[in-house]
């Protein structure tokens, strides 16, 4: 029999509360088992579905569990690489929301820990397991569209509430930050490459805060243009420009929340090859290929390598902006 991986969550945040945490209590091989907030009212919105949850009111008090196996961290971006560490110190696998770190740099020490104890650490970098990136990566893998020659990335969004976590700079807030590791690690992840230099940067800021962000970068064997913001009307795309045709994922980062994940081909002939996937949840299958990888030592989709590949381009761009 399997053993079921026993996760402890380290803050109620409404993200874990709305969509992390019913996953991993949905997930096989999974067992919500308890919670670490000192906040009743956070408290009963996750023991609304999952009644026997255990609620501890300290981060510490949860990691001195012996019975819990993983840690997913929710926390604010500042407190991840630090928590992640304590956790891995408790003897914890580790599955951190994004960016795990604010700098590349900060990832070394999260590879070492896992290194070290070889226990799983890893970002929550929820896409690359939803069947619809997976089938994009193969039909680009295949050829589908020919030689890539441009890639083109969106994902905005309007949150101008101070108060909001992502419009503190203390907190490590900001549009790249926040949603970045989208469209960045998402190119990445889909070609293998990495961008050779940026051809324009162009950031706006309030009480500094980057709240859009438009990027130009030459890849090398193609070229890449995103746009992100918290301060535009909801909109979230992906498309793959080759010679042959154009492949573009509709709702490529919040499937069937924001609408529903699609993968559509595109040819000069105006042939059009429609798929939509209306019943995946990318955070259930995320949490059971982590219990998967934990239980077998199978490889696990996204590696902290990758995930400091993504934090590095991050850091380029900010530099090349300044």
């Amino acid at each position: 029999m399997q053993k079921t991986i026993r996760f402890g969550i380290l803050g109620g945040s409404d993200f874990a509360a709305n969509h992390m945490a019913p996953a991993i209590h949905a997930a096989k091989g999974a067992k919500l088992a308890a919670l670490a907030t000192s906040s009743p009212s956070k408290a009963a919105l996750f023991q609304a579905f999952c009644p026997d949850l255990q609620i501890m009111d300290s981060y510490e008090a949860l990691l001195a569990t012996p019975d819990i196996d993983a840690v997913y961290i929710p926390l604010p971006n500042h407190l991840h690489v630090e928590w992640s560490l304590k956790a891995i110190a408790a003897g914890k696998h580790v599955l951190c929301e994004k960016p795990i770190a604010l700098k590349a740099d900060e990832i070394d020490a999260l590879i070492a820990a896992r290194d070290a104890t070889g226990l799983l650490v890893a970002e929550a970098y929820m896409i690359v397991h939803h069947p619809q990136w997976q089938r994009a990566k193969a039909l680009l893998e295949e050829g589908a569209i020919g030689r890539l020659m441009h890639v083109e990335g969106v994902f905005t969004y309007n949150n101008p509430t101070p108060e909001n976590i992502r419009n503190r700079p203390e907190t490590g807030g900001g549009a790249i930050p926040d949603i970045g590791v989208y469209p960045y690690g998402a190119t990445r992840w889909m070609t293998g490459a990495e961008p050779v230099e940026f051809t324009s940067t162009r950031i706006e800021w309030e009480n500094n805060v980057d709240v859009v962000v438009a990027v130009g970068a030459d890849f090398g064997s193609f070229t890449f243009q995103s746009l992100l913001s918290m301060r535009m009307a909801n909109r979230q795309e992906m498309v793959f420009h080759g010679d042959k045709a154009v492949l573009r994922l509709g709702t490529p980062f919040n499937a069937n929340v924001f609408d529903m994940a699609e993968v559509e081909l595109s040819y000069p002939d105006g042939r059009r090859v429609l798929e939509r996937f209306p019943q995946d949840n990318q955070y259930v299958h995320q949490v059971e290929n982590y219990c998967h990888s934990i239980r077998s030592g199978a490889p696990y989709a996204w590696t902290l390598e990758q995930a400091q590949g993504t934090q590095a381009m991050i850091d380029r761009i900010y530099a090349a902006a300044r």
